[in-house]
């Protein structure tokens, strides 16, 4: 049986970009010189772990059935803009250019990764998208993955009926949505454009 180390050290290694090494030089940090961070790392991981669910409008992580963004009062019903990720989701409030609700896919299509249209709650975005919903704004990464999730977003809600846009391309191509500054993601945002059926 492996020691505690060698359990802290391999349970480290689930985040990503952290290695072996990294992996080890975070243990030896933390047991010889932050026992106490250890402990509420530990406690907060714990703490996440039992009580962040994911909204039932959004799918985004929260504490309560459904989010504060989804229940305010002051977002606008009419629009409904789909991101990849819940860092997507934090860049475009923090640009404060949208007012409307949001769909969190958790992730993109990737058939490499075995990422199919199942494991992104496909059925949940078109049943938000046909309740109120006049647009739905594609506001994926602009990498293959986010291009190919885009493209079959908007036959799979136009089939529906649903009218689609997707954010300009004044976004770098390649680039990752929480990596962007504010004005450039709000010039994004506004010189978005409709998706011919």
């Amino acid at each position: 049986m492996p020691s505690h180390l060698e359990q802290l050290i391999e349970a480290l290694r689930c985040l990503p970009g952290v290695g072996p090494k990294s992996a080890q030089r975070m243990t030896y940090h933390l047991m010889q010189r932050d026992r106490g961070g250890a402990l509420n790392l530990a406690r907060a991981l714990e703490q996440a772990t039992t009580n962040v669910k994911h909204c039932a409008k959004c799918n985004n992580f929260s504490e309560t059935e459904i989010c504060d963004l989804c229940a305010s009062p002051k977002r606008d019903i009419s629009m409904l803009c789909v991101v990849e990720m819940p860092a997507d989701l934090l860049m475009m409030e923090q640009a404060q250019c949208y007012r409307g609700h949001y769909f969190v896919l958790m992730g993109k299509l990737s058939p490499l990764d075995g990422i199919g249209a199942k494991e992104l709650n496909l059925d949940r975005l078109v049943k938000r998208a046909l309740e109120q919903t006049c647009e739905v704004i594609l506001a994926t990464n602009f990498t293959v993955e986010g291009d190919a999730t885009a493209h079959y977003l908007s036959a799979l809600l136009q089939a529906q009926g649903i009218s689609v846009s997707r954010i300009a391309r004044g976004l770098p191509v390649g680039c990752e949505l929480e990596q962007v500054d504010s004005g450039t993601l709000a010039q994004a945002l506004l010189e978005r454009r409709r998706i011919a059926a």
